[in-house]
């Protein structure tokens, strides 16, 4: 297998997407002396194709072929980074590092907390929703 072998990008069932102002299409990638074609390779490739920026490009979903020598997946194009922001799930924002992860406490803290502030009324449902004090 020949890592710096050519590989062929074939676009189908393109579509101009005004709505969500962006490109989409299926992207069929044939490799046939490499395992498989990184994501990044991938953007490149089709940012110089598309004449865009390469943090426009979102190739995701490739599965490559049982044999291999073959990927096909789906890649969308998006006509400005803000599109791309509103538009783009989170989970692959934070991918590709246009977004940080929001950390939350586990499922049992959150339940822990919350039956806590259930027990009292009022104002003082704030104060028992606060993470309990260690040591005491």
């Amino acid at each position: 297998m020949d890592p710096s072998g050519a590989i062929t990008i074939r676009t189908r069932k393109f579509i101009t997407n005004r709505l969500l102002q962006r490109r989409q299409m299926v992207v069929d990638v044939l490799h046939p002396t490499r395992p498989n074609v990184s994501k990044e390779e991938l953007a490149d490739k089709l940012a110089a194709a598309y004449k865009t920026d390469k943090k426009l490009v979102v190739p995701f979903g490739f599965r490559t072929q049982f044999g291999g020598g073959r990927s096909t997946g789906f890649v969308l194009i998006y006509d400005s980074g803000d599109a791309q922001t509103k538009f783009e799930p989170k989970h692959r924002l934070i991918q590709k590092g246009l977004a940080t992860k929001v950390d939350k406490l586990s499922r049992q803290m959150r339940k822990q907390r919350k039956n806590r502030a259930k027990k009292v009324r009022g104002t003082k449902k704030a104060k028992a929703a606060e993470p309990a004090k260690k040591g005491k």
